[in-house]
């Protein structure tokens, strides 16, 4: 049941986001911190690193319109994406347009303001015809990995918002805080291979359950689906850590 009404909450959050993508934006900052403007895209990107310090990357298994996005093509090529080296590219993607905000903030004028709603219509990010090209783009550049690579390459490889929560997570368990994560007792585990099968991630879910690493894997979304599939409850929802 948990995971039908995961995959329903990505599903509504794909249809919704016509509405709500000027709110990921990672151009709209840099055009809002031109202004000295604190625009919804800022504000949700700083509430994401301040959230993932308590409940992981829950955004993406839960709740990312581009996740559901993904998970949808899944259907087309179940195959694991490939890490290493490949899930470093989203880090120098976000380095690179990090110093671009940084930089354009010196550089801007006026007073420093908050406007959630900044470049949006009544709230609305495609308010007119011509927004769905950049909408259709986004989509293409989502979708196309994820139908070469497969499950959720976008969210391993390009993903500008993962490493506010990756760093975010980093950061809580650093200061032992209380934080939502997925333990193991690997003693129970019969090596069945149906949490690697059922992560949406592509993770081998069953060799970092032999290992001890899984709890501290930071390409893990806390959707569930591994403690779901398992047939020994090895896999368990913590919030405090061991």
């Amino acid at each position: 049941m948990r995971q039908k009404i995961r995959k329903a909450m990505l599903i509504t959050a794909f249809l919704l986001f016509p509405v709500t993508i000027w709110y990921f934006s990672p151009y709209l900052i840099i055009e809002a911190m031109s202004k000295h403007i604190m625009n919804g895209s800022f504000i949700v990107f700083v509430s994401m690193f301040i959230l993932s310090m308590f409940l992981g990357r829950v955004w993406c298994g839960y709740l990312c319109p581009a996740g559901g996005l993904q998970e949808c093509v899944a259907m087309c090529n179940v195959k694991a994406a490939k890490g290493g080296w490949r899930n470093k590219i989203k880090f120098v993607i976000w380095i690179l347009w990090i110093i671009g905000i940084i930089v354009t903030f010196i550089l801007g004028k006026n007073d420093v303001t908050i406007d959630p709603f900044f470049q949006t219509d009544h709230g609305i990010s495609i308010a007119s015809i011509n927004n769905y090209i950049i909408y259709y783009g986004v989509l293409l550049i989502l979708v196309i990995p994820s139908m070469i690579h497969g499950k959720r390459s976008s969210c391993h490889y390009i993903c500008w918002m993962a490493p506010f929560m990756i760093i975010g997570s980093s950061i809580g368990r650093f200061l032992h805080l209380p934080q939502l994560h997925i333990e193991a007792e690997k003693e129970k585990c019969i090596s069945c291979g149906k949490c690697s099968r059922a992560c949406p991630m592509g993770l081998d879910v069953k060799e970092m359950v032999a290992k001890g690493e899984n709890a501290k894997c930071t390409e893990c979304i806390q959707c569930g689906a591994c403690v779901d599939e398992c047939p020994k409850d090895v896999l368990k929802y913590k919030m405090f850590w061991r």
